[in-house]
């Protein structure tokens, strides 16, 4: 089969240099659609349930949202994992899925349980999370007033100005946003989200004999616009309907509750209507001026970072241009940033690589046009693997790439070509140019094609791994085969041609000066070693033994912790907690403090939450 290969290559020389050509173009056509990532994606099948419940502590989260919730989850099929975690005001169980089931089948699953929970009466129903991975924040920004110093602004300013921030980003940013394909979600941090707050004083309640839910259930009636059919007028038709939804205070303080011997009764006779906001339980802070607005832009799963951040960026572009005077919008954090810089890293590593390969090429084997045919291989094999990665779904990465070993990609075809080299330089029988290569191509055929499959073979273990490992080093592993399969099937087909095109009949093999040198070098240590094998053998498992001694202990790996000091002065995930029971009392400190901290950059920002005095991680388990 090998034999036929190569004699059917040497035949068809034309169609041969042809298909490599064509098969060029398909690599390059591939490398023009690859996905381009700065790591690979470990994010398991995960789906977050989230239930917001304000008035509940996180006792009764637990009891009466996330355990009904995880009993109604428990059991599906493809289920791996189920975590929850319940805090003030907010449930969240997280849903791990078999990496081999859909993510959209497993949201239909969730979808149809959760329509079978109960819930007590007023909770929001339970929401699932973004279709979206844990690399899928590839955009953060803030909102923020040009020149403006929150830190040192008064309270009810500071509450104004980032309210106006926060709904401008909830009403105008985010909405656009959402619209640019390739975006799963936007989500806002910091500022305070606008409400219109009705504080019931209970003493009017009691003397007017009134309820909370009589109060409410007048607010909710009259706060809604309904229609009125149509009115007909000769030729016209005409739209009735009723404005009743409310747009400011005075609206909802005049709302009429009941009516007590004809008088009737307003909201602002048992209750006092102000502008106010949510509940915050986090803060985001800029550059040491004091709050800000933060969004964080998610990719939706699958898509293409490079060009969905790209669409952010230009649709960011054309939203600032709608902005108010003096709200800008400034870029925290984008992902094409991180990715240029692998891509810049990968095509150095590459191209020195490269360079290095043939350099060596050119100096052992001593012969420009040699060193040519071979080095052509690098970019061939190249682009076989291109086109393989095209077809896998594997995204271009630093991971991906960056494991490719130049040296590897060229090892077939460089003993194919000096050999090629040293028979046409020892040729006495006066063959054809053709049959000289044939022969030397036939000779080594085994021992090119069995070097790279076991090659190949040392990598197959790789492809077994699963979960997180498997996810990070299977595609460094398949393009690594694909490179090496598309070296064996140059070895046999391309450099045989060319071998038998570019390399002259009559050819003079001699050692580069380097090898002579080299060899001069080795020759007494290989001498001496042949008439002193056991010195050599002993010297040896001396080492070994010692590098064996001197291996770290696993009880010493263990005992090399942080100090408990340290421990108490950050977070697991590196999030500096504040020395105040109020952590925003301090945000303006704790910026400052971090500001000095870190190189200089055109922007930084930080966040902080609020810590709950009740015992949180009582109710957080896996």
């Amino acid at each position: 089969m090998l034999n036929w290969i190569i004699d059917f290559s040497l035949k068809h020389r034309a169609l041969v240099i042809l298909a490599t050509l064509l098969f060029a173009v398909v690599g390059g056509f591939s490398l023009r659609q690859l996905d381009i990532e700065a790591f690979p994606d470990t994010t398991p099948v995960m789906i977050q349930i989230n239930t917001v419940a304000p008035s509940l502590a996180s006792e009764e989260i637990e009891r009466q949202i996330t355990f009904p919730v995880e009993q109604a989850i428990s059991g599906l099929p493809g289920l791996d994992q189920l975590r929850s975690i319940s805090k003030f005001g907010l449930s969240q169980v997280v849903v791990i899925f078999d990496d081999d089931i859909d993510i959209y089948f497993a949201r239909q699953l969730i979808n149809e349980r959760l329509a079978t929970v109960v819930l007590p009466n007023g909770i929001q129903r339970p929401q699932m999370g973004p279709v979206s991975t844990g690399l899928g924040e590839v955009f953060h920004y803030v909102l923020v007033y040009e020149g403006a110093d929150f830190s040192e602004a008064s309270r009810e300013e500071r509450v104004k100005r980032l309210s106006e921030l926060r709904t401008i980003h909830d009403w105008v940013v985010k909405p656009q946003l959402r619209s640019v394909r390739g975006v799963a979600e936007v989500n806002s941090w910091g500022g305070y989200e606008k409400q219109y707050q009705v504080r019931l004083d209970p003493e009017r309640l009691f003397e007017y004999g009134l309820t909370f839910e009589e109060v409410s259930d007048a607010i909710e009636a009259n706060n809604e616009n309904v229609g009125g059919g149509t009115v007909t007028d000769g030729s016209e038709m005409l739209l009735v309907h009723g404005v009743g939804r409310t747009v400011n205070i005075q609206e909802i303080s005049d709302i009429v509750i009941t009516a007590i011997k004809g008088v009737p009764v307003r909201v602002s006779d048992v209750a006092d209507v102000h502008l106010g906001h949510e509940i915050r339980r986090g803060a985001v802070t800029a550059n040491g001026r004091g709050e800000a607005v933060l969004g964080l832009g998610f990719m939706l799963m699958g898509e293409n970072s490079n060009e969905v951040t790209w669409s952010i960026k230009e649709k960011i572009a054309s939203i600032q241009a709608t902005l108010p005077a003096g709200v800008k919008i400034q870029t925290v954090y984008d992902r094409t940033e991180l990715i240029d810089h692998v891509i810049h890293t990968v095509q150095k590593n590459l191209f020195e690589g490269g360079l290095l390969v043939v350099a060596v090429l050119f100096i052992f084997l001593g012969n420009l046009r040699a060193g040519l045919i071979v080095a052509s291989a690098i970019p061939l094999s190249m682009l076989f693997a291109f086109s393989g990665m095209l077809k896998f779904g594997i995204a271009a990465s630093l991971l991906s790439l960056g494991a490719i070993d130049f040296g590897l990609v060229v090892d077939s075809s460089v003993v194919m070509v000096e050999n090629c080299v040293r028979h046409l330089a020892h040729d006495k029988h006066g063959k054809s140019r053709l049959e000289i290569i044939r022969d030397a191509a036939i000779e080594v055929r085994k021992p090119t094609m069995f070097g790279e499959l076991i090659i190949m073979i040392v990598y197959l273990p790789i492809l077994t791994l699963e979960g997180v490992e498997g996810k990070l080093f299977r595609p460094m592993a398949l393009t690594v085969i694909m490179a090496l399969a598309g070296s064996m099937v140059l070895s046999l087909t391309l450099m045989p041609v060319l071998a038998s095109l570019f390399l002259p009949k009559n050819i003079q093999e001699k050692e580069p000066l380097l090898i002579r040198f080299l060899k001069r070098l080795y020759a007494p240590v290989l001498r001496f070693t042949m008439h002193h094998k056991t010195f050599v053998i002993g010297t040896a498992l001396l080492l070994l033994v010692s590098v064996l001694d001197s291996w770290p202990r696993t009880s010493e790996v263990n005992s090399c912790r942080s100090s408990p000091k340290a421990r108490s002065r950050s977070t697991s995930s590196g999030w500096r907690e504040l020395p105040s029971k109020n952590p925003f009392v301090t945000t303006r400190k704790w910026s400052r403090c971090c500001l000095k901290s870190f190189p200089k950059r055109s922007l930084r920002y930080g966040a902080v939450w609020a810590r709950q005095r009740s015992r949180p991680t009582r109710w957080e388990r896996n």
